[in-house]
């Protein structure tokens, strides 16, 4: 097909898609997808119609997605109360078989949606392909883990074949109990592993600010440390950046974080001059 048939009237010009599909034709691209926006069927439909235009171009691109409204959603149905510690929700044994339960659905509902696409994506998470082993992250949290180790050949044979592998943030223990893991450091441990050329991290925010509230185009890690210390980052953005300048100072050559709410907001940022969101290089 086309390259011109292929991409949305209101993305980038064909031009600079030329430009850079052979930029990243034999690079990885990790993409993660979360957030409270993401309910939002429309930027839902919007994403899964990028990430099959990615896919026919030829691109290799690993999805990681989130839940965390999902999981709020049904854990409020059963009421149950989700306590937080430092950012991270515990989970005992009732909320995790929850939480794996709405992860795998949600899992099955963007591998289905692709396929509608006409894009083949195979679902991983902890009863399909499991890639992560996990360690515990703390005894407090419960049934929480930090990815361990990562299965880069099952990720690898996937993309081989020209599909979307589309993962799930769980992983299992050494007793293959299920263990919820962050969103965001389930995509830095796969995107590190596989030292993959670009870690994509949608969210429902422009990308980093500076004081005056302006997006900042492109940032190094030594920049944003100095934005932490001087509190110009604040700890909501603070474990997502984390995540990043792990990333980027294990191999993986940048990070972004986009704005999910803009339509095609990853075709900009990988297929444009300008990009979408804030670059973050070592």
């Amino acid at each position: 097909m086309k390259i011109e048939n292929l991409l949305p009237k209101d993305g980038p010009s064909i031009s600079e898609v030329n430009k850079y599909i052979d930029k990243y034709k034999n690079d990885l691209i990790v993409i993660k997808y979360g957030g409270n926006v993401f309910i939002d069927r429309n930027i839902f439909n919007n994403f899964i119609a990028d990430i099959s235009v990615l896919n026919k171009l030829g691109l290799s691109i690993i999805v990681i997605h989130g839940g965390g409204p999902r999981i709020k959603r049904e854990l409020e149905k059963s009421n149950i109360q989700s306590k937080f510690i430092r950012g991270l929700r515990v989970t005992d044994e009732k909320i995790i078989n929850i939480v794996e339960d709405v992860l795998i659905d949600f899992n099955k509902d963007i591998v289905d949606a692709l396929k509608k696409n006409d894009t083949e994506a195979i679902p991983i998470n902890t009863k399909n392909n499991n890639v992560i082993e996990i360690i515990p992250e703390a005894k407090e949290l419960g049934f929480v883990g930090k990815p361990n180790m990562i299965n880069n050949d099952i990720i690898k044979n996937i993309l081989e074949k020209k599909m979307v592998p589309i993962i799930s943030p769980l992983g299992l223990g050494k007793d293959n109990q299920t263990y919820n893991i962050n969103g965001d450091t389930a995509a830095g441990a796969i995107a590190k592993s596989l030292k993959a050329r670009r870690l994509i991290l949608m969210t429902n925010i422009e990308g980093v600010l500076d004081k005056d509230k302006k997006l900042i185009e492109e940032i190094t890690s030594s920049q944003i440390l100095q934005m932490i210390n001087n509190g110009t980052i604040t700890e909501g953005m603070i474990p997502k950046i984390n995540t990043c300048l792990d990333a980027v100072n294990n191999g993986v050559t940048g990070v972004v974080i986009v704005d999910g709410r803009m339509p095609h907001s990853i075709l900009f940022e990988i297929f444009s001059d300008k990009g979408a969101g804030t670059l973050i290089r070592k």
